[in-house]
């Protein structure tokens, strides 16, 4: 990765997690990660982020939520705000993520707007693009990704993506124990981060592209070591101290 863009490593714990089980990651996390030059965050369920958010206080990692509503207040159960996230200490929120495009039916419209409603309270939302393995198969690919990311220019502007993280996840790598080739990778990253630079090249060129699917510790160091590659989200292998704290340490080598 380009030595201007600090890496980023996102643990996104999906629906996993209990409180003694938190503790007991968060603990040996936080006692060997030591200082690195990465930024290192996590995204636990809602329901745990107030008392992760105490956790974390005083130590380098941050706290991320995996969603959004994209409304601000009003009647909608079930729901969690912007600015409720961030009243708990969060910095940042996944958009986007390729379970909720698939399993709650989020289109690229939905998701630009979670991505302008995390903005405007304050909050970096980590944009995830990507495609099914059908699209990929199809070289539907680039189609499938600029579709993705035009949606969000449309509605907040390139601008936008100066305070904002990417990350690609091929779904077919996702939970299926397959992974894009670091070359794979690489040639996502490119294009993404090619086709904002037709905008803006600098905001482009500072944007963070994140991996994100099945990074794991015996295989990040060489995504890593891809230059459009800037960390990684990390999925199953974030709630395995050992196996995530070996992520971070390939991040901050490459």
């Amino acid at each position: 990765m380009s030595n201007e863009r600090r890496p980023l490593v996102a643990g996104n714990w999906k629906m996993h997690g209990s409180r003694a089980a938190n503790t007991a990651l968060l603990d040996a996390v936080v006692a060997r990660l030591g200082k690195l030059d990465i930024d290192v965050l996590v995204c636990p369920p809602f329901v745990y982020l107030a008392e992760i958010a105490q956790r974390l206080a005083g130590t380098t990692i941050a706290l991320g939520a995996q969603s959004l509503c994209v409304e601000p207040v009003g009647a909608f159960t079930g729901e969690v705000s912007a600015s409720m996230l961030k009243d708990v200490g969060c910095g940042y929120v996944l958009v986007g993520h390729s379970e909720r495009r698939s399993l709650f039916h989020e289109d690229n419209g939905v998701v630009a707007r979670k991505f302008a409603a995390a903005q405007a309270e304050g909050l970096v939302p980590i944009l995830c693009v990507g495609e099914s393995l059908v699209e990929r198969q199809g070289e539907h690919t680039f189609a499938i990704i600029r579709e993705q990311l035009d949606a969000v220019i449309q509605l907040a502007g390139i601008s936008a993506f100066a305070n904002a993280v990417v990350a690609y996840e091929p779904v077919w790598a996702i939970g299926t124990g397959l992974t894009a080739t670091p070359e794979q990778a690489q040639a996502v990253h490119a294009f993404i981060r090619g086709h904002l630079s037709h905008q803006d090249a600098n905001v482009a060129s500072a944007l963070r592209i994140l991996y994100g699917g099945s990074v794991k510790g015996n295989n990040a160091a060489e995504l890593f070591a891809m230059p459009d590659v800037d960390g990684g989200l990390v999925g199953g292998a974030a709630l395995k101290a050992d196996e995530f704290l070996q992520i971070c340490a390939a991040a901050n080598r490459s």
